[in-house]
């Protein structure tokens, strides 16, 4: 049987991982090898962190919805049970911006979940 040469496909192969790797530091975007390993671990972090950064903004808003809240008299517990019982359906990427950018409209919001919670929650607050 005649021997098949690999060398084009090897060098597509190869290339493929160091056009990945451009812009890693040292012989991780120059020797192929070590470039392959860099290139599929930046992968599994990247595909990992897609979902932890939907995580982290989540927290983030209910930080800032939180001291926004209490702030007017009110908890952050306290405030998503009023909304609740209000019907006011907005989520939470909404009413943090809300509370940075505009805050007479974060105070209206707050008023009626605060109408809407029972007297001796209100009255807590």
């Amino acid at each position: 049987m005649v021997r098949s040469p690999n060398g084009m496909h090897r060098r597509r192969r190869h290339n493929k991982f160091l056009k990945l790797a451009k812009g890693f530091r040292g012989g991780r975007s120059k020797l192929y090898r070590t470039a392959r390993v860099m290139v599929l671990r930046a992968g599994r972090f990247a595909y990992r962190d897609r979902r932890a950064k939907k995580r982290e903004f989540r927290a983030l808003w209910i930080v800032r919805i939180n001291a926004a809240s209490r702030s007017r008299g009110l908890s952050y517990r306290d405030l998503i049970a009023g909304l609740r019982k209000a019907g006011i359906a907005l989520d939470r990427k909404i009413l943090a911006d809300m509370a940075v950018r505009d805050p007479a409209g974060f105070d209206a919001v707050v008023e009626q979940a605060k109408r809407a919670l029972p007297a001796k929650a209100a009255a807590k607050a």
